[in-house]
């Protein structure tokens, strides 16, 4: 047996998986009150808001795939919130501005995370509000120990906090400085704040109506008052180095709310993998497996440059199609029926050399009706065309830090009753726009991921859900719950994610060795974050590769970075396999835990 840094976990009452102990804790002690999964994903991702603020929040955004047990189907819970109604290019460039900035109150969108647990609890749960919520509260008023990344996170922005956001001075710095790390840290505001919320819940004791009444409370009560007052009353610094107000108002919040979708699909190798809709990149990672299901993927070293050099190639061609054809599908034409098939990808595999590495960006023509060329030509002018001064650079937004790979959270649930959730919150990053005093946290800055040029499905637009890099995974096997995984990590999470998937499906890893695994990735396409940058046949890979497969891969072209070992990547994965349930999680960056019984 193969060493790994961890054993898989095997059990039959309920396991799960995220990228913090303490959440992955707070999620067992629910399923072990008698909660089902999502009253478990819920409680985990309610913790995962206070934990890692540095990359989620209260204000925040949330995309989830599950299978409910009840209903014996997959669904979508899409809690992405949508642009303000005044949020428009012309406004936009009104203010100067040739790129969204990536940090202030200018690119705020409505936050959805909290609407989005609240449906998700009240459609599908079967605890107290209390008693998910708990968790999160108890942190945030009694104190956390705070992260390594968490304490570099606000040093890196503590001087322009002081300068610029003192309500986030205030928030995060302990006596005017940063936090240190392995120390305790509180959030009595976001205590305050919730515990607001439930209290006005819990006025009625039917569990379905305490969730509606908190999410009232949320979008039409007093978090939506302050949000509106704030976003009035003040001009904040952002990336375009001006001090701008926001679009948001109270109207955009109680306009909004979350809603179900059915997944997009694609059957491999006897199971079928279910992403968000293109709204997300998440039907990229399907893009990735129809046009590796025309390689021997099995009888590939997955150390060797073969494997590496072909999941990059089919990676890049994905990338090219998520950045000319993806966007909202509320307001735009997405051909994603074309771009899956099998058709149309035994043509986009042709342009696969195995010896040598693609230097272009290679959209198909999935559409005659899509004038890809046009398309083309207007991304890659405005890929990286602003440089970003001083700071607002990269995932989450706020330069410098020591190395920025994961802007978001993760976790995967699976019970004993059949159910099984797979979500990634993001967004509300402590460090990207400023505290709201009265709330404790502040909104997303998710709308960075527009463009402000008309002609392309992500171009900015009022009440549009922002194309994000947010792509949890499950996976069905005859129809019943076989595996739920997913990592942080902006452009890199369907990356990182194919890569384990690959390794467990054709190597026969199980989900900790495919997660221990070495990891590669490329950068070839626009950046989804500011300043949307781009670098032709750029890839990097840990060190941990073998030095013969390194070399083979810059002998084919590509302009390869060499990162340290165990530091791409933050996969988490439960599974159902043979009547048990399974769980892993990454010893990168050494915070995830799989929890299981």
């Amino acid at each position: 047996m193969q060493f790994t840094t961890r054993p898989e976990l095997i059990g039959t009452f309920g396991m799960i998986a995220s990228t913090h102990w303490l959440a992955s804790a707070a999620g067992m002690a629910t399923l072990e009150k008698g909660g089902n999964a999502f009253d478990a994903a819920a409680a985990a991702g309610f913790v995962l808001q206070i934990v890692e603020p540095h990359l989620n929040g209260p204000g925040g955004e949330l995309p989830v795939i599950f299978h409910t047990a009840r209903e014996q189907r997959v669904r979508v819970l899409c809690a992405q919130g949508v642009t303000p109604a005044t949020m428009t290019i012309d406004a936009m460039r009104k203010l100067g501005l040739s790129v969204v900035p990536g940090t202030g109150l200018l690119p705020a969108v409505v936050p959805g995370s909290f609407g989005g647990w609240m449906a998700l609890l009240r459609d599908y749960g079967q605890l107290p509000l209390a008693d998910v919520m708990q968790y999160a509260i108890g942190y945030a008023e009694n104190g956390y120990p705070v992260v390594p990344r968490m304490a570099s996170s606000i040093l890196a922005a503590e001087e322009f906090f002081k300068r610029e956001w003192p309500t986030s001075a205030h928030a995060w710095l302990v006596n005017g400085h940063a936090p240190q790390a392995n120390r305790l840290f509180s959030n009595p505001a976001i205590a305050s704040t919730y515990k607001r919320i439930l209290k006005e819940a819990s006025a009625v004791s039917d569990r379905s109506e305490q969730c509606e009444r908190a999410r009232t409370a949320f979008y039409k009560g007093f978090v939506a008052d302050a949000v509106d007052t704030a976003f009035r009353t003040q001009a904040v610094l952002d990336t375009s180095g001006r001090r701008n107000h926001g679009f948001l108002c109270a109207d955009d919040m109680a306009q909004w709310e979350p809603h179900y979708e059915e997944s997009a699909s694609l059957d491999y190798e006897g199971l079928c993998v279910h992403k968000t809709g293109p709204w997300g990149q998440g039907p990229m990672f399907l893009q990735q497996l129809a046009l590796l299901k025309g390689f021997d993927i099995a009888s590939m070293d997955p150390l060797g440059p073969d494997f590496v050099h072909t999941v990059i190639e089919c990676s890049k061609l994905a990338f090219a199609d998520r950045d000319v054809f993806y966007g909202d599908p509320h307001f735009a034409h997405v051909p994603l029926d074309r771009l899956l098939s099998e058709t149309y990808n035994a043509d986009r595999r042709k342009l696969i050399d195995p010896t040598r590495a693609s230097m272009e960006l290679r959209p198909g023509t999935p559409d005659p009706a899509i004038d890809t060329a046009a398309r083309l030509k207007l991304l890659i002018a405005m890929a990286g065309r602003e440089q970003p001064g001083g700071f607002g650079q990269g995932e989450p937004t706020f330069a410098p830090l020591p190395e920025v790979r994961g802007d978001t959270v993760h976790l995967d649930v699976t019970d004993r009753w059949g159910n099984m959730v797979s979500a990634t919150p993001s967004g509300g990053w402590l460090q990207a726009a400023p505290t709201i005093a009265a709330l404790g946290f502040n909104i997303t800055t998710r709308a960075q991921m527009f463009w402000l040029e008309e002609g392309l499905p992500s171009s900015l637009g009022p009440g549009r859900r922002p194309r994000t890099t947010l792509s949890p995974t499950l996976v069905t096997r005859d129809g019943k719950p076989y595996a739920a995984f997913g990592t942080p990590g902006g452009d890199q999470q369907d990356q990182w994610s194919v890569q384990m998937f690959l390794k467990h499906v054709h190597h026969g890893m199980n989900l900790q060795r495919s997660i221990d695994s070495p990891t590669f990735q490329t950068a070839h396409f626009p950046g989804s974050f500011y300043p949307r940058s781009i670098e032709l046949g750029q890839m990097s890979a840990e060190a941990s590769f073998p030095e013969a497969t390194l070399d083979a891969l810059r002998a084919r072209g590509h302009r390869l970075k060499v990162s340290d070992e165990w530091t791409l990547g933050r996969m988490c994965a439960v599974s159902v396999r043979d009547g048990l349930m399974r769980g892993a999680a990454t010893p990168r960056y050494m915070q995830a835990y799989a929890i299981g019984r």
